[in-house]
């Protein structure tokens, strides 16, 4: 494969990807500038191992895989901590809280330890089994139950309400499914 093949084969594989990984980037940090940022990273990391590419058995595992290592990275780096964005509402209108929005997903995800987020966010937004996660993670299957377990466990003391937090796992599943739809609709503006 020439050098073009790869470029243009790299440039297909990640256009047709993009949307999918920044989502995924999007659930890990809770912060559209910030998952663009890992996106770009990503790229940049996949397209330097790209010649290597055909010997990949499963590409999108991989893709994850560094976004996923990537956004654990930066959690360790003390760069991340100094930099905090704060917005500002300059019209001067108070938006009124959604009253159907009991359970703020991306507050309680955000509260998570950078682990226990990853493990959630690819346990149930991308649908992995333990031992796909273990796999992208680095870790021991019984890590990741338990660190899901621990992430369930610290999503119901965030939460307040009893009926809600009863039965974490399918709750989660449901709310992560609705998040997708949301990071999708959000996803698409620049």
């Amino acid at each position: 494969m020439t050098d073009q093949d790869a470029a243009t084969a790299f440039t297909e594989y990640f256009a047709a990807r993009q949307t999918w990984l920044r989502g995924v980037a999007y659930m890990l940090c809770q912060d559209w500038h910030r998952a663009d940022d890992l996106l770009q990273t990503t790229a940049m990391r996949l397209y330097a191992r790209w010649p290597r590419a055909d010997r990949i058995e499963n590409l999108d595992a991989y893709a994850r895989k560094i976004l996923v290592n990537t956004f654990l990275a930066e959690q360790r780096s003390p760069w991340w901590k100094r930099v905090i964005p704060h917005w500002e509402n300059t019209d001067g209108a108070v938006e009124a809280p959604d009253p159907s929005d009991a359970l703020d997903l991306r507050a309680a995800l955000a509260a998570l330890p950078p682990r226990q987020r990853a493990t959630v966010i690819l346990r149930y937004y991308d649908e992995l089994s333990v031992l796909e996660v273990a796999e992208i993670l680095g870790c021991a299957p019984g890590t990741v139950k338990s660190q899901t377990a621990r992430a369930l466990t610290a999503l119901r003391r965030t939460l307040t309400d009893e009926d809600a937090a009863a039965d974490l796992a399918p709750a989660t599943f449901t709310l992560i499914n609705s998040a997708r739809t949301a990071v999708h609709v959000e996803g698409s503006k620049p």
